[in-house]
């Protein structure tokens, strides 16, 4: 009798740790015992494939010496695929910078850099085309005082995000920002007081399909035209035609040069038929970007 109870003790032992084992067969291996190249499916979600970003990333991915896929798209494709990782809380790592309403949205942070791959902070400047001061003085008055922080430009982009459309964001914006605005007005003119007589000739302001270039042009288009009485056209071009066109004559600013790295070569080819007018936002970044949640912090981390 004595020994069946032993019997049947080992059995049931046995049969407790065939199930646990079993169960634990089943289970989705823990993230913290992959890769991080794994986790993030050996993928960089990567932008236009002509803008400056993709270009130092590609310097990263051998400095670095990152088995990774640098997947090329758009502003708005690597926003959706940031968004769908962090609504599956899955690893992602997307080309980013800043000024962009993606920091507003989510919870993110830039992958430490230790090479310099992305170089240090930049700026963004006003870019004019020659002769603008002595054409239009207002306009080039206007351009040149031209100059927001963070949380300024970052209010504007998030306003255009949830309006969903730029102008109108604009006009929001400008009226709810009238001290800023006023500080950029040449002399005579009130923020507070818009215009319905528009004879001051044109203006034409080339920009790329940017979320921060968006919200700068249509915010200075606001101005010029609401406020200052000009015809503004908007022209949305790629990078290296924003640069081309002002160079050509075929417009007067533009408001998202972002130098001295991003847009390093397409100011280099016309730095002499233009005039940069400095920065009017300070402390602009690129780089690798992941959520927070994500628990590796340097690029050098990538491959480990």
């Amino acid at each position: 009798m004595r020994l069946r109870k032993v019997l049947l003790l080992v059995v049931a032992m046995v049969l407790v740790f065939a199930v646990a084992g079993c169960a634990n067969n089943a289970e989705t291996p823990d993230a913290g015992e992959q890769s991080a190249k794994d986790q993030f499916k050996g993928k960089i979600i990567g932008i236009d494939p002509g803008a400056g970003i993709m270009q130092a990333t590609d310097v990263a991915v051998e400095q670095y010496e990152l088995d990774y896929e640098v997947i090329e798209g758009s502003d708005a494709t690597m926003a959706a695929a940031l968004k769908q990782a962090i609504d599956t809380q899955e690893w992602v790592v997307v080309t980013g910078w800043t000024p962009h309403w993606k920091f507003a949205r989510w919870d993110l942070k830039f992958l430490d850099d230790p090479k310099k791959a992305y170089g240090e902070a930049e700026t963004i400047n006003t870019i004019v085309r020659l002769g603008l001061k002595e054409d239009m003085p207002e306009v080039y008055e206007v351009c040149d005082n031209f100059k927001w922080d963070g949380k300024q430009i970052g209010a504007a982009m998030a306003l255009a995000e949830e309006v969903g459309n730029d102008e109108e964001a604009a006009r929001q914006w400008v009226e709810e920002n009238q001290e800023l605005v006023n500080s950029w007005l040449p002399d005579g003119y009130d923020a507070a007081q818009t215009t319905t007589t528009f004879d001051k000739g044109q203006v034409t302001l080339l920009y790329v399909e940017w979320a921060c270039a968006r919200a700068e042009t249509h915010v200075m288009a606001d101005v010029l035209h609401n406020i200052m009485g000009y015809k503004v056209d908007t022209l949305p071009v790629g990078a290296g035609a924003m640069y081309e066109g002002l160079a050509a004559g075929e417009g007067d600013a533009i408001f998202t040069a972002w130098l001295p790295i991003t847009h390093a070569d397409y100011m280099a080819a016309v730095k002499d038929k233009v005039e940069d007018l400095g920065p009017n936002f300070e402390d602009a970044r690129i780089g690798l970007v992941v959520p927070s949640y994500v628990t590796i912090d340097s690029i050098e981390d990538l491959m480990k």
